[in-house]
């Protein structure tokens, strides 16, 4: 089977934003698998940086057109197409 789905890397989240606040700023966009805030593992607090993925290809990338560089609580976030992670 053949995903078109689109992980999206967003950064420089408010700390306040959990992953219901990142699901919602984005689901104007199209429809979301998931989102998530990547926690530390000492303190439970966010990372300041998490993922959006979605369920169409063409909906990620209108999100990164719309998105990045959005304010979102007072903080311009980043928002990009995810990478693999590099070992």
């Amino acid at each position: 089977m053949i995903t078109i789905s689109k992980k999206l890397f967003v950064g420089s989240l408010p700390w306040g934003v959990d992953d219901s606040g990142l699901r919602e700023a984005f689901s104007k966009y199209g429809e979301i698998i998931q989102a998530t805030v990547l926690k530390d593992r000492q303190t439970g607090r966010s990372r300041g940086f998490g993922f959006v993925e979605f369920a169409n290809d063409a909906d990620g990338d209108k999100a990164i057109q719309e998105m990045n560089g959005a304010d979102m609580d007072g903080r311009n976030i980043v928002v990009n197409e995810a990478r693999p992670r590099e070992n």
